[in-house]
């Protein structure tokens, strides 16, 4: 693999030293590129896009061919686990992802098994192969999964939904049922990781989208403990080099110390809390990323630019920050905008960065 020409999201992860803020988005493939959908609607189905390895590399590269993002992230989802375990995924119109046999009993818990990455995932890692080949070292390409308690809450309800009722009372119920899917999950995912590692992801994240529906002790139990094992059980090092994880979970601002001292190297932050604040917090133990609404390139260009200096402003000065959104980006969202961001980051961040 080339070494990276652009290591500065990496430095960043790592606490070290960087010449500016690098930015990158999540969601930063997808809906609001005009390429994107010529794409999608090349492959079929979004499905049949992520199991695609010469699409799912075509769509991870289209930002980072349209704007100086400092990495890439791959195109996947996080439900290709449960997919992979038999759940039979599918993305009704309009409803988003669905499963055929969501898991609502003893019997069908105990029958989950962890895929082999290598053959039931096998496209995951082949996507990262061919991203590589492209990417030439550009720019770093980052690998993610879901948490262990966000799969669960999908695979147990179903899908989306506004109050998660099944898995709540699952989870007050029958806390040793949940517990042992919790810890498949947690199996699942390390293996996943590990194997994204393995094919070349530089770094990694895990996406704990509903951690932050959790009461501040459940959280702790059913989420933050499953990805503090998820960490555990990665191999965070290549050829001697560091890969750094970052950990997000969206609404997880009361739990920021806890996050931090779960072995991750980065907290994500959404927008409801302020970088400032979560540094103080935090201290140096880890780096943060984050954290700007992304409703906000939804107004202008001169909007966007000055709410990204406030964010940089609330950050401060020093290593230690990756530039994001404080969740992804609306589909809505006008390209000219996140040229707009990004410049704003790159023109501005320097003089947060002092050169000894």
């Amino acid at each position: 693999m080339p070494a990276l020409q652009n290591d500065t999201l990496i430095r960043a992860l790592l606490r070290q030293p960087t010449p500016y803020t690098p930015v990158w988005l999540m969601r930063q493939a997808g809906r609001y590129l005009p390429e994107y959908k010529e794409t999608r609607r090349r492959a079929g189905s979004f499905l049949a896009l992520c199991k695609t390895p010469s699409l799912a590399a075509e769509a991870t590269l289209q930002p980072v061919e349209r704007f100086p993002l400092d990495a890439a992230i791959l195109f996947s989802d996080i439900l290709t686990i449960p997919d992979a375990m038999g759940l039979g995924l599918y993305f009704a119109e309009g409803e988003g992802p669905r499963f055929e046999r969501p898991l609502r009993d003893e019997a069908s818990v105990s029958r989950l098994r962890a895929p082999d990455p290598a053959r039931d995932l096998r496209y995951v890692t082949d996507a990262i192969f061919e991203t590589q080949r492209a990417l030439a070292g550009r720019v770093p390409l980052i690998g993610f999964a879901g948490s262990p308690y966000t799969l669960a809450c999908y695979m147990v309800e179903g899908g989306p939904s506004d109050d998660w009722h099944v898995m709540k009372t699952m989870l007050y119920s029958r806390p040793d049922l949940l517990h042992r899917l919790l810890g498949t999950n947690a199996r699942a995912v390390a293996d996943l990781l590990n194997a994204q590692m393995d094919a070349g992801v530089q770094a990694a994240m895990i996406f704990d989208t509903w951690g932050g529906n959790l009461s501040a002790e459940a959280y702790r139990e059913f989420s933050l403990a499953y990805i503090a094992e998820v960490l555990s059980r990665l191999r965070r090092e290549r050829n001697g080099i560091r890969i750094p994880v970052i950990v997000f979970t969206k609404g997880g601002g009361q739990q920021l110390e806890a996050i931090a001292a779960s072995g991750c190297d980065c907290v994500g932050l959404d927008w409801s809390t302020s970088l400032g604040e979560a540094r103080r917090r935090v201290g140096t133990r880890v780096a943060l990323q984050g954290n700007l609404d992304p409703a906000v390139l939804l107004s202008s260009p001169d909007v966007v630019r000055r709410e990204a200096l406030r964010a940089l402003e609330s950050f401060g000065s020093g290593p230690g920050h990756v530039f994001n959104l404080g969740h992804g980006i609306d589909q809505l969202t006008p390209p000219e905008n996140v040229a707009a961001l990004i410049a704003a980051v790159h023109e501005s961040s320097p003089k947060f960065h002092p050169q000894t």
